[in-house]
Protein backbone atom coordinates (compact mmCIF):
# COMPACT_ATOMS: atom_id res chain seq x y z
CA UNK A 1 0.00 0.00 0.00
CA UNK A 2 1.78 3.52 -0.86
CA UNK A 3 2.07 6.14 1.57
CA UNK A 4 1.37 9.89 1.46
CA UNK A 5 4.80 10.26 1.23
CA UNK A 6 5.26 7.50 -1.61
CA UNK A 7 2.14 9.02 -3.96
CA UNK A 8 4.22 12.90 -3.04
CA UNK A 9 7.68 11.14 -4.26
CA UNK A 10 6.12 9.50 -7.15
CA UNK A 11 4.31 12.99 -8.39
CA UNK A 12 7.73 14.51 -8.37
CA UNK A 13 9.01 11.98 -10.21
CA UNK A 14 6.94 12.47 -12.90
CA UNK A 15 7.48 16.22 -13.57
CA UNK A 16 10.89 14.98 -15.21
CA UNK A 17 9.16 12.70 -17.28
CA UNK A 18 9.21 14.22 -21.23
CA UNK A 19 8.49 12.07 -24.37
CA UNK A 20 11.21 11.77 -27.39
CA UNK A 21 9.19 13.96 -29.18
CA UNK A 22 8.73 17.01 -26.30
CA UNK A 23 12.93 16.54 -26.58
CA UNK A 24 12.91 17.29 -30.46
CA UNK A 25 10.96 20.43 -29.60
CA UNK A 26 12.79 21.11 -26.52
CA UNK A 27 16.07 20.93 -28.98
CA UNK A 28 14.29 22.79 -31.79
CA UNK A 29 13.40 25.66 -29.68
CA UNK A 30 17.09 26.30 -28.36
CA UNK A 31 18.10 26.04 -32.39
CA UNK A 32 16.17 29.17 -32.74
CA UNK A 33 13.69 27.34 -35.12
CA UNK A 34 10.10 28.46 -34.79
CA UNK A 35 8.59 27.27 -37.58
CA UNK A 36 8.81 22.98 -38.79
CA UNK A 37 7.61 22.38 -42.30
CA UNK A 38 5.87 18.75 -42.89
CA UNK A 39 3.32 16.22 -43.69
CA UNK A 40 1.56 13.98 -40.93
CA UNK A 41 2.55 10.64 -40.37
CA UNK A 42 1.56 7.79 -37.59
CA UNK A 43 5.62 7.58 -36.91
CA UNK A 44 5.88 11.57 -36.10
CA UNK A 45 2.99 12.64 -34.22
CA UNK A 46 4.77 13.32 -31.06
CA UNK A 47 6.83 15.53 -32.48
CA UNK A 48 4.21 17.30 -32.87
CA UNK A 49 2.40 16.94 -29.41
CA UNK A 50 5.91 18.82 -28.87
CA UNK A 51 6.07 21.70 -31.22
CA UNK A 52 2.64 22.67 -29.52
CA UNK A 53 4.10 21.84 -26.16
CA UNK A 54 7.02 24.10 -27.17
CA UNK A 55 5.51 27.02 -29.27
CA UNK A 56 6.75 25.83 -32.73
CA UNK A 57 4.68 26.44 -35.80
CA UNK A 58 3.56 23.77 -37.64
CA UNK A 59 2.72 24.18 -41.52
CA UNK A 60 1.33 20.89 -43.14
CA UNK A 61 1.26 20.45 -47.02
CA UNK A 62 -0.22 17.90 -49.50
CA UNK A 63 3.35 16.88 -50.82
CA UNK A 64 7.08 16.55 -48.77
CA UNK A 65 8.80 17.62 -51.54
CA UNK A 66 6.87 21.25 -51.59
CA UNK A 67 7.49 21.04 -47.45
CA UNK A 68 11.20 20.55 -48.40
CA UNK A 69 11.50 23.45 -50.67
CA UNK A 70 9.48 25.93 -47.96
CA UNK A 71 12.17 24.58 -44.98
CA UNK A 72 14.96 25.53 -47.89
CA UNK A 73 13.11 28.29 -48.38
CA UNK A 74 12.34 29.54 -44.71
CA UNK A 75 16.12 29.35 -44.23
CA UNK A 76 16.87 31.28 -47.38
CA UNK A 77 14.60 34.48 -46.16
CA UNK A 78 15.60 34.28 -42.31
CA UNK A 79 19.18 33.33 -42.70
CA UNK A 80 18.11 30.41 -40.00
CA UNK A 81 18.00 26.52 -40.08
CA UNK A 82 14.79 25.77 -41.88
CA UNK A 83 13.26 22.09 -40.69
CA UNK A 84 11.38 19.86 -42.39
CA UNK A 85 10.12 16.92 -40.76
CA UNK A 86 8.75 13.44 -42.73
CA UNK A 87 7.30 10.42 -41.96
CA UNK A 88 9.17 7.18 -42.35
CA UNK A 89 8.96 5.18 -45.92
CA UNK A 90 7.51 7.60 -48.94
CA UNK A 91 7.07 10.29 -46.85
CA UNK A 92 11.14 10.89 -46.51
CA UNK A 93 11.55 9.71 -50.22
CA UNK A 94 9.22 12.74 -51.41
CA UNK A 95 11.08 14.53 -49.85
CA UNK A 96 14.59 14.14 -51.71
CA UNK A 97 14.18 16.48 -54.69
CA UNK A 98 13.73 19.18 -52.11
CA UNK A 99 17.02 17.78 -50.26
CA UNK A 100 19.54 17.59 -53.43
CA UNK A 101 18.03 21.59 -54.32
CA UNK A 102 19.29 22.74 -50.85
CA UNK A 103 22.62 20.80 -50.85
CA UNK A 104 23.27 22.51 -54.35
CA UNK A 105 22.27 25.78 -52.82
CA UNK A 106 23.90 25.25 -49.57
CA UNK A 107 21.09 25.97 -47.50
CA UNK A 108 21.32 24.71 -43.77
CA UNK A 109 18.09 22.87 -43.65
CA UNK A 110 17.34 19.97 -40.99
CA UNK A 111 15.17 16.94 -42.01
CA UNK A 112 14.15 14.71 -39.12
CA UNK A 113 12.40 11.62 -40.96
CA UNK A 114 10.50 8.98 -38.72
CA UNK A 115 11.33 5.11 -38.98
CA UNK A 116 9.55 1.92 -37.86
CA UNK A 117 10.15 0.94 -34.13
CA UNK A 118 13.54 -0.27 -33.04
CA UNK A 119 11.78 -3.44 -31.57
CA UNK A 120 10.65 -4.20 -35.32
CA UNK A 121 13.89 -3.74 -37.01
CA UNK A 122 14.85 -5.27 -40.21
CA UNK A 123 11.09 -7.60 -39.64
CA UNK A 124 9.51 -5.66 -42.69
CA UNK A 125 7.08 -2.81 -40.65
CA UNK A 126 5.22 -0.35 -42.02
CA UNK A 127 7.26 2.38 -44.13
CA UNK A 128 10.46 0.56 -42.71
CA UNK A 129 13.01 2.22 -44.85
CA UNK A 130 17.37 3.05 -45.08
CA UNK A 131 16.42 6.85 -45.00
CA UNK A 132 20.10 7.34 -43.69
CA UNK A 133 21.83 5.33 -46.32
CA UNK A 134 19.04 6.94 -49.56
CA UNK A 135 19.81 10.29 -48.17
CA UNK A 136 23.36 9.73 -47.88
CA UNK A 137 24.28 11.73 -51.49
CA UNK A 138 21.60 14.23 -51.49
CA UNK A 139 22.90 15.69 -47.54
CA UNK A 140 26.07 16.60 -45.80
CA UNK A 141 25.58 14.65 -42.86
CA UNK A 142 23.31 11.79 -42.15
CA UNK A 143 22.59 9.64 -38.98
CA UNK A 144 19.51 7.83 -36.86
CA UNK A 145 19.09 8.09 -32.74
CA UNK A 146 19.87 4.69 -30.78
CA UNK A 147 18.38 6.27 -27.81
CA UNK A 148 15.78 8.49 -26.67
CA UNK A 149 18.16 10.20 -23.90
CA UNK A 150 20.30 11.18 -27.34
CA UNK A 151 17.22 12.72 -29.01
CA UNK A 152 17.93 16.25 -27.77
CA UNK A 153 21.97 16.18 -28.20
CA UNK A 154 21.40 14.59 -31.72
CA UNK A 155 19.04 17.47 -32.88
CA UNK A 156 22.04 19.70 -31.90
CA UNK A 157 24.36 17.55 -33.32
CA UNK A 158 22.61 18.03 -36.68
CA UNK A 159 22.24 21.47 -36.61
CA UNK A 160 25.59 22.14 -35.89
CA UNK A 161 26.72 19.88 -39.23
CA UNK A 162 24.35 22.15 -40.55
CA UNK A 163 25.37 25.08 -40.50
CA UNK A 164 29.50 24.56 -40.91
CA UNK A 165 31.16 27.19 -42.83
CA UNK A 166 29.90 25.08 -46.02
CA UNK A 167 26.50 25.01 -45.36
CA UNK A 168 23.53 22.42 -46.23
CA UNK A 169 20.97 20.09 -45.45
CA UNK A 170 21.08 17.08 -42.84
CA UNK A 171 18.99 13.82 -41.97
CA UNK A 172 18.10 12.81 -38.75
CA UNK A 173 16.32 9.53 -38.44
CA UNK A 174 14.02 8.71 -34.98
CA UNK A 175 12.35 5.37 -34.67
CA UNK A 176 8.75 5.87 -33.64
CA UNK A 177 9.27 3.83 -30.37
CA UNK A 178 11.91 6.58 -29.05
CA UNK A 179 9.82 9.19 -30.37
CA UNK A 180 6.97 7.84 -28.12
CA UNK A 181 8.59 6.51 -25.00
CA UNK A 182 9.25 8.64 -21.80
CA UNK A 183 12.12 9.16 -20.04
CA UNK A 184 13.31 11.12 -17.01
CA UNK A 185 14.92 14.87 -18.37
CA UNK A 186 18.16 14.76 -16.10
CA UNK A 187 19.52 12.06 -17.94
CA UNK A 188 18.78 13.81 -21.35
CA UNK A 189 21.76 16.35 -22.53
CA UNK A 190 20.16 19.67 -24.11
CA UNK A 191 22.63 21.69 -25.33
CA UNK A 192 22.33 25.29 -24.84
CA UNK A 193 21.03 28.09 -26.99
CA UNK A 194 24.21 29.51 -28.40
CA UNK A 195 26.49 27.65 -26.18
CA UNK A 196 28.28 24.67 -28.97
CA UNK A 197 29.03 26.48 -31.90
CA UNK A 198 32.17 27.90 -33.32
CA UNK A 199 32.59 31.49 -34.80
CA UNK A 200 32.40 31.29 -38.70
CA UNK A 201 33.51 34.97 -39.86
CA UNK A 202 36.56 33.38 -40.92
CA UNK A 203 39.44 36.02 -42.80
CA UNK A 204 42.66 34.96 -44.50
CA UNK A 205 45.98 36.34 -43.58
CA UNK A 206 46.99 39.84 -43.41
CA UNK A 207 49.41 38.77 -46.55
CA UNK A 208 46.19 37.29 -48.26
CA UNK A 209 44.26 40.33 -47.73
CA UNK A 210 46.94 42.65 -49.16
CA UNK A 211 47.02 40.80 -52.25
CA UNK A 212 43.31 40.90 -53.04
CA UNK A 213 43.99 44.46 -52.34
CA UNK A 214 47.06 45.24 -54.47
CA UNK A 215 44.37 43.43 -57.23
CA UNK A 216 41.81 45.22 -56.99
CA UNK A 217 43.49 48.73 -56.84
CA UNK A 218 45.75 48.01 -59.87
CA UNK A 219 43.38 46.57 -62.14
CA UNK A 220 41.77 49.03 -64.50
CA UNK A 221 39.45 47.03 -65.83
CA UNK A 222 38.07 45.06 -63.01
CA UNK A 223 34.23 43.30 -62.30
CA UNK A 224 33.06 41.82 -59.43
CA UNK A 225 29.95 39.30 -59.25
CA UNK A 226 28.20 38.54 -56.62
CA UNK A 227 26.41 35.10 -56.06
CA UNK A 228 24.03 33.76 -53.73
CA UNK A 229 26.19 33.24 -50.68
CA UNK A 230 26.83 36.82 -50.66
CA UNK A 231 23.48 37.59 -49.78
CA UNK A 232 22.76 33.84 -47.97
CA UNK A 233 25.62 34.80 -45.41
CA UNK A 234 24.05 37.95 -45.11
CA UNK A 235 26.96 39.91 -46.35
CA UNK A 236 24.88 42.43 -48.72
CA UNK A 237 26.12 45.70 -46.72
CA UNK A 238 29.69 44.70 -47.10
CA UNK A 239 29.54 44.02 -50.55
CA UNK A 240 28.14 47.33 -51.31
CA UNK A 241 30.89 48.83 -48.88
CA UNK A 242 33.60 47.25 -51.30
CA UNK A 243 32.23 48.21 -54.78
CA UNK A 244 31.78 51.20 -53.69
CA UNK A 245 35.44 51.19 -52.25
CA UNK A 246 37.35 49.97 -55.35
CA UNK A 247 34.70 51.72 -57.86
CA UNK A 248 33.96 48.48 -59.61
CA UNK A 249 30.96 47.37 -62.01
CA UNK A 250 28.88 44.69 -59.78
CA UNK A 251 27.04 41.74 -61.51
CA UNK A 252 24.77 39.62 -59.52
CA UNK A 253 23.44 36.25 -59.87
CA UNK A 254 20.57 34.05 -57.61
CA UNK A 255 19.90 35.08 -54.50
CA UNK A 256 22.42 38.72 -54.89
CA UNK A 257 20.06 40.32 -56.84
CA UNK A 258 18.41 43.41 -55.18
CA UNK A 259 21.50 43.89 -52.89
CA UNK A 260 22.05 46.31 -55.57
CA UNK A 261 19.23 49.07 -56.38
CA UNK A 262 18.22 48.61 -60.23
CA UNK A 263 19.43 52.45 -60.49
CA UNK A 264 22.45 52.24 -58.93
CA UNK A 265 25.34 52.94 -61.20
CA UNK A 266 27.62 50.51 -60.47
CA UNK A 267 25.21 47.14 -60.93
CA UNK A 268 25.14 46.10 -64.53
CA UNK A 269 22.90 43.30 -65.79
CA UNK A 270 23.16 42.76 -69.00
CA UNK A 271 26.80 42.84 -70.42
CA UNK A 272 27.86 40.16 -68.50
CA UNK A 273 29.64 37.91 -71.58
CA UNK A 274 30.95 41.32 -72.47
CA UNK A 275 32.35 42.56 -69.18
CA UNK A 276 33.88 39.17 -67.98
CA UNK A 277 35.41 38.63 -71.84
CA UNK A 278 37.48 42.37 -71.59
CA UNK A 279 37.95 42.47 -68.07
CA UNK A 280 42.04 42.71 -66.82
CA UNK A 281 40.27 41.75 -63.42
CA UNK A 282 37.40 39.53 -62.52
CA UNK A 283 36.36 38.85 -58.69
CA UNK A 284 33.76 35.89 -58.53
CA UNK A 285 32.76 35.91 -54.77
CA UNK A 286 29.98 33.52 -53.30
CA UNK A 287 29.19 31.73 -56.67
CA UNK A 288 31.33 28.65 -58.35
CA UNK A 289 32.41 28.43 -61.52
CA UNK A 290 29.47 26.16 -62.80
CA UNK A 291 27.18 26.26 -65.88
CA UNK A 292 25.95 29.61 -65.22
CA UNK A 293 29.84 31.16 -65.89
CA UNK A 294 30.03 28.97 -68.54
CA UNK A 295 32.28 27.23 -66.24
CA UNK A 296 34.90 29.79 -66.22
CA UNK A 297 35.06 29.74 -69.96
CA UNK A 298 33.59 33.33 -71.04
CA UNK A 299 36.42 35.25 -68.83
CA UNK A 300 39.31 36.45 -70.44
CA UNK A 301 41.93 34.67 -70.69
CA UNK A 302 44.46 37.43 -69.62
CA UNK A 303 42.63 38.22 -67.21
CA UNK A 304 43.32 37.77 -63.60
CA UNK A 305 40.66 36.16 -61.60
CA UNK A 306 40.06 36.55 -57.88
CA UNK A 307 37.89 33.99 -55.98
CA UNK A 308 36.30 33.82 -52.65
CA UNK A 309 33.89 32.08 -51.08
CA UNK A 310 33.37 29.89 -48.23
CA UNK A 311 33.62 26.40 -49.66
CA UNK A 312 37.20 25.57 -50.13
CA UNK A 313 36.11 22.75 -52.69
CA UNK A 314 34.37 25.16 -55.34
CA UNK A 315 37.43 27.98 -55.06
CA UNK A 316 39.64 27.21 -58.60
CA UNK A 317 36.82 24.88 -59.88
CA UNK A 318 36.86 24.52 -63.06
CA UNK A 319 39.00 27.56 -63.80
CA UNK A 320 42.71 28.72 -62.88
CA UNK A 321 42.82 31.30 -60.69
CA UNK A 322 45.13 34.33 -59.54
CA UNK A 323 43.85 34.36 -55.83
CA UNK A 324 42.09 32.03 -54.35
CA UNK A 325 40.33 33.15 -50.34
CA UNK A 326 38.27 31.20 -47.81
CA UNK A 327 36.47 33.06 -45.75
CA UNK A 328 33.17 34.23 -44.82
CA UNK A 329 32.42 36.83 -47.41
CA UNK A 330 31.28 39.88 -45.61
CA UNK A 331 34.92 39.44 -43.30
CA UNK A 332 36.97 39.45 -46.31
CA UNK A 333 35.07 42.46 -47.58
CA UNK A 334 35.13 44.58 -44.61
CA UNK A 335 39.31 43.46 -44.43
CA UNK A 336 39.61 44.35 -47.72
CA UNK A 337 38.01 48.03 -47.49
CA UNK A 338 40.09 48.45 -43.82
CA UNK A 339 43.28 47.98 -46.06
CA UNK A 340 42.74 50.22 -48.96
CA UNK A 341 41.70 53.50 -47.81
CA UNK A 342 43.31 56.01 -50.84
CA UNK A 343 45.74 53.56 -52.87
CA UNK A 344 43.96 53.69 -56.19
CA UNK A 345 46.07 55.92 -58.61
CA UNK A 346 44.57 58.83 -60.45
CA UNK A 347 45.74 57.09 -63.57
CA UNK A 348 43.93 53.69 -62.57
CA UNK A 349 40.75 55.95 -61.85
CA UNK A 350 40.93 57.69 -64.97
CA UNK A 351 41.05 54.20 -66.93
CA UNK A 352 38.46 53.07 -64.97
CA UNK A 353 35.96 55.76 -65.73
CA UNK A 354 36.27 54.73 -69.46
CA UNK A 355 35.92 51.24 -68.50
CA UNK A 356 32.29 52.58 -66.44
CA UNK A 357 31.56 54.34 -69.65
CA UNK A 358 32.29 51.66 -72.04
CA UNK A 359 29.98 49.04 -70.13
CA UNK A 360 27.05 51.60 -69.40
CA UNK A 361 26.99 52.28 -73.01
CA UNK A 362 26.99 48.70 -73.96
CA UNK A 363 24.18 48.47 -71.16
CA UNK A 364 21.86 50.80 -72.60
CA UNK A 365 22.27 49.21 -76.14
CA UNK A 366 21.32 46.10 -74.74
CA UNK A 367 18.28 47.27 -73.34
CA UNK A 368 17.51 49.22 -76.54
CA UNK A 369 17.42 45.83 -78.12
CA UNK A 370 15.77 44.36 -76.00
CA UNK A 371 12.91 46.91 -75.64
CA UNK A 372 10.55 46.71 -78.51
CA UNK A 373 10.16 42.68 -76.65
CA UNK A 374 9.76 44.13 -73.03
CA UNK A 375 7.17 46.90 -75.21
CA UNK A 376 5.85 44.35 -77.75
CA UNK A 377 1.93 44.49 -78.49
CA UNK A 378 1.46 40.77 -80.18
CA UNK A 379 -0.72 38.17 -79.70
CA UNK A 380 -0.21 35.36 -78.18
CA UNK A 381 1.40 37.82 -75.59
CA UNK A 382 5.61 37.94 -75.76
CA UNK A 383 6.81 36.33 -72.63
CA UNK A 384 9.68 39.65 -72.52
CA UNK A 385 6.17 41.81 -71.91
CA UNK A 386 5.20 39.61 -68.86
CA UNK A 387 8.77 40.61 -67.52
CA UNK A 388 8.33 43.93 -68.31
CA UNK A 389 4.78 44.32 -66.59
CA UNK A 390 6.01 42.39 -63.90
CA UNK A 391 8.92 44.75 -63.04
CA UNK A 392 6.36 47.66 -63.20
CA UNK A 393 4.16 45.78 -60.97
CA UNK A 394 6.83 44.60 -57.89
CA UNK A 395 7.07 47.26 -55.40
CA UNK A 396 9.68 47.95 -52.67
CA UNK A 397 8.53 45.12 -50.31
CA UNK A 398 7.98 42.80 -52.69
CA UNK A 399 9.78 39.63 -52.77
CA UNK A 400 9.43 38.12 -56.83
CA UNK A 401 9.90 34.33 -56.99
CA UNK A 402 10.68 32.99 -60.63
CA UNK A 403 9.77 28.74 -60.70
CA UNK A 404 10.34 27.47 -64.05
CA UNK A 405 13.25 27.74 -67.34
CA UNK A 406 12.91 30.47 -69.63
CA UNK A 407 10.52 31.79 -67.04
CA UNK A 408 13.51 32.67 -64.79
CA UNK A 409 15.75 33.39 -67.62
CA UNK A 410 13.86 35.96 -69.21
CA UNK A 411 12.94 37.38 -65.80
CA UNK A 412 16.45 37.96 -65.10
CA UNK A 413 16.75 40.51 -68.17
CA UNK A 414 13.33 42.62 -67.12
CA UNK A 415 12.87 42.07 -63.44
CA UNK A 416 14.74 44.42 -60.97
CA UNK A 417 13.97 43.30 -56.95
CA UNK A 418 14.15 46.69 -55.16
CA UNK A 419 16.04 45.12 -52.27
CA UNK A 420 18.37 42.10 -50.59
CA UNK A 421 16.83 39.15 -50.43
CA UNK A 422 13.54 39.85 -52.78
CA UNK A 423 14.49 37.37 -55.38
CA UNK A 424 14.58 33.90 -55.32
CA UNK A 425 14.72 31.31 -58.19
CA UNK A 426 15.73 27.30 -59.08
CA UNK A 427 18.98 27.61 -58.35
CA UNK A 428 22.06 25.37 -59.93
CA UNK A 429 20.36 22.39 -59.69
CA UNK A 430 17.42 23.91 -61.98
CA UNK A 431 14.45 22.26 -59.78
CA UNK A 432 11.30 23.55 -61.52
CA UNK A 433 8.13 23.22 -58.44
CA UNK A 434 10.04 25.06 -55.89
CA UNK A 435 7.67 28.08 -56.45
CA UNK A 436 4.89 27.52 -54.09
CA UNK A 437 7.06 26.37 -51.16
CA UNK A 438 8.98 29.34 -51.76
CA UNK A 439 6.22 31.82 -51.54
CA UNK A 440 4.80 30.36 -48.32
CA UNK A 441 8.10 30.37 -46.83
CA UNK A 442 8.63 33.75 -47.76
CA UNK A 443 5.23 35.15 -46.76
CA UNK A 444 5.61 33.88 -43.25
CA UNK A 445 8.90 34.87 -42.91
CA UNK A 446 7.93 38.17 -43.76
CA UNK A 447 3.96 38.73 -43.32
CA UNK A 448 4.93 42.55 -44.25
CA UNK A 449 5.74 42.02 -47.39
CA UNK A 450 4.41 40.91 -50.50
CA UNK A 451 4.88 37.88 -52.57
CA UNK A 452 4.80 37.25 -56.17
CA UNK A 453 5.53 33.82 -57.62
CA UNK A 454 6.15 33.59 -61.35
CA UNK A 455 5.70 30.33 -62.89
CA UNK A 456 6.07 28.41 -66.11
CA UNK A 457 2.83 26.49 -66.76
CA UNK A 458 4.91 23.24 -66.62
CA UNK A 459 6.40 24.60 -62.98
CA UNK A 460 3.27 25.29 -61.68
CA UNK A 461 0.97 22.26 -62.07
CA UNK A 462 3.59 20.30 -60.07
CA UNK A 463 3.19 22.08 -56.68
CA UNK A 464 -0.21 24.19 -57.57
CA UNK A 465 -2.36 22.10 -54.69
CA UNK A 466 -0.34 23.78 -52.11
CA UNK A 467 -1.95 27.00 -53.00
CA UNK A 468 -4.62 25.29 -50.83
CA UNK A 469 -2.03 25.27 -47.80
CA UNK A 470 -1.13 29.18 -48.46
CA UNK A 471 -4.89 29.90 -47.85
CA UNK A 472 -5.43 27.54 -45.17
CA UNK A 473 -2.60 28.93 -42.83
CA UNK A 474 -3.40 32.52 -44.45
CA UNK A 475 -0.39 33.35 -46.06
CA UNK A 476 -1.44 33.97 -49.80
CA UNK A 477 0.65 35.46 -52.85
CA UNK A 478 -0.13 36.48 -56.13
CA UNK A 479 1.01 33.83 -58.84
CA UNK A 480 1.37 34.78 -62.32
CA UNK A 481 1.82 31.95 -64.76
CA UNK A 482 3.59 32.02 -68.18
CA UNK A 483 1.03 29.74 -70.15
CA UNK A 484 2.62 28.00 -73.51
CA UNK A 485 1.06 24.81 -73.10
CA UNK A 486 4.47 22.64 -73.35
CA UNK A 487 7.69 22.49 -71.32
CA UNK A 488 9.65 25.03 -73.90
CA UNK A 489 12.89 24.98 -73.16
CA UNK A 490 13.27 21.84 -73.55
CA UNK A 491 11.01 21.80 -77.03
CA UNK A 492 13.23 24.30 -78.46
CA UNK A 493 15.96 22.07 -77.99
CA UNK A 494 14.23 19.10 -79.51
CA UNK A 495 13.16 21.07 -82.63
CA UNK A 496 16.72 22.35 -83.23
CA UNK A 497 18.66 19.04 -82.59
CA UNK A 498 16.20 16.82 -84.14
CA UNK A 499 14.06 19.02 -86.19
CA UNK A 500 11.37 17.29 -83.76
CA UNK A 501 8.02 19.96 -84.62
CA UNK A 502 5.39 17.89 -82.42
CA UNK A 503 7.38 18.34 -79.31
CA UNK A 504 7.55 14.33 -78.38
CA UNK A 505 6.86 14.72 -74.04
CA UNK A 506 6.68 17.98 -74.06
CA UNK A 507 3.99 19.59 -75.03
CA UNK A 508 0.86 20.41 -72.51
CA UNK A 509 -2.59 20.82 -72.16
CA UNK A 510 -4.36 24.39 -72.71
CA UNK A 511 -5.23 25.02 -69.02
CA UNK A 512 -7.22 27.70 -67.75
CA UNK A 513 -4.99 27.77 -64.44
CA UNK A 514 -7.19 31.03 -63.20
CA UNK A 515 -10.26 28.60 -62.66
CA UNK A 516 -7.94 26.68 -60.25
CA UNK A 517 -7.87 29.92 -57.85
CA UNK A 518 -11.09 29.82 -58.05
CA UNK A 519 -12.33 26.34 -57.18
CA UNK A 520 -9.77 27.32 -53.99
CA UNK A 521 -11.67 29.88 -52.95
CA UNK A 522 -9.38 32.40 -54.65
CA UNK A 523 -9.49 34.72 -57.31
CA UNK A 524 -8.49 34.30 -61.53
CA UNK A 525 -8.49 35.67 -64.15
CA UNK A 526 -7.27 34.83 -67.72
CA UNK A 527 -4.78 37.43 -69.83
CA UNK A 528 -4.79 36.97 -73.33
CA UNK A 529 -3.82 40.86 -74.51
CA UNK A 530 -0.43 42.64 -73.22
CA UNK A 531 -2.48 46.01 -73.26
CA UNK A 532 -4.71 43.89 -69.83
CA UNK A 533 -1.77 42.64 -67.42
CA UNK A 534 -1.45 45.58 -65.79
CA UNK A 535 -4.84 45.64 -64.64
CA UNK A 536 -5.02 41.97 -63.78
CA UNK A 537 -2.22 41.80 -62.01
CA UNK A 538 -3.58 45.22 -59.94
CA UNK A 539 -6.84 43.30 -59.44
CA UNK A 540 -5.06 39.77 -58.36
CA UNK A 541 -2.98 42.26 -55.65
CA UNK A 542 -6.64 43.79 -54.53
CA UNK A 543 -8.11 40.04 -54.26
CA UNK A 544 -5.11 38.19 -51.82
CA UNK A 545 -5.57 41.64 -49.53
CA UNK A 546 -9.28 41.48 -49.56
CA UNK A 547 -10.22 38.02 -49.46
CA UNK A 548 -6.87 36.52 -47.55
CA UNK A 549 -6.48 33.96 -50.75
CA UNK A 550 -4.39 33.33 -53.31
CA UNK A 551 -4.67 34.46 -57.02
CA UNK A 552 -3.98 33.13 -60.18
CA UNK A 553 -3.02 35.26 -63.20
CA UNK A 554 -2.98 33.12 -65.88
CA UNK A 555 -1.10 35.07 -69.18
CA UNK A 556 -1.06 33.01 -72.63
CA UNK A 557 2.22 33.67 -73.72
CA UNK A 558 4.05 32.95 -76.93
CA UNK A 559 5.34 29.33 -77.44
CA UNK A 560 7.82 30.61 -80.30
CA UNK A 561 9.75 33.29 -78.28
CA UNK A 562 12.54 31.93 -75.74
CA UNK A 563 15.30 33.49 -73.71
CA UNK A 564 19.04 34.34 -75.40
CA UNK A 565 20.41 31.82 -72.90
CA UNK A 566 18.39 28.50 -73.78
CA UNK A 567 19.15 29.37 -77.63
CA UNK A 568 23.09 30.24 -76.40
CA UNK A 569 23.55 27.46 -74.62
CA UNK A 570 21.60 24.54 -76.91
CA UNK A 571 24.33 26.22 -79.79
CA UNK A 572 27.21 25.63 -77.71
CA UNK A 573 26.47 22.44 -76.87
CA UNK A 574 26.32 21.57 -80.67
CA UNK A 575 29.24 23.11 -81.47
CA UNK A 576 31.23 20.59 -79.03
CA UNK A 577 29.38 18.00 -80.54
Amino acid sequence: MNTEKDRHASDSEEQYQVSGGRLVAKALKNEGIDTIFTLSGGNIVDIYEGCVQEGIRIIDFRHEQVAAHAADGYARQTGRTGCLVTTSGPGCCNAMTGLAAALRAETPLLHISGQGATTQYLQGTLQEFDHVRLMAPVTKWAASVRTTERIADMVSMACREANGPVQGPVLLEIPRDLLDAEVDIRQCRIPAAGKYRAANRMVPDEASIAQLVGLLTQAQRPVVLFGSRVWDSRSHAEAQELARAFDIPVYVNGSARGIFRPEDPLLFDRTRTLAFSQADLVLIAGAPLDFRLGFGRMLNPKAKVVHIDQNYASIGKNHDITLGLMGHHGAVFAAAVAAASGRISQAVRGARKVWHKRLREAENQALEKLRPMFLSDSVPINPYRVAYELDRFIGEDTVYIGDGGDVVSISALGVHPRNPGQWMDPGPFGCLGIGTGFAIASKLANPGKEVVCYYGDGAFSMTAFDLETANRFNVPFVAVVGNNSAMNMIRYAQMVRYGDKNGTGTLLSDLSYGKFAEMLGGYGEEVNRPEDIAAALERGREAVAQTGKCAVINIWVDSQVWSPGTMARLKARMERG
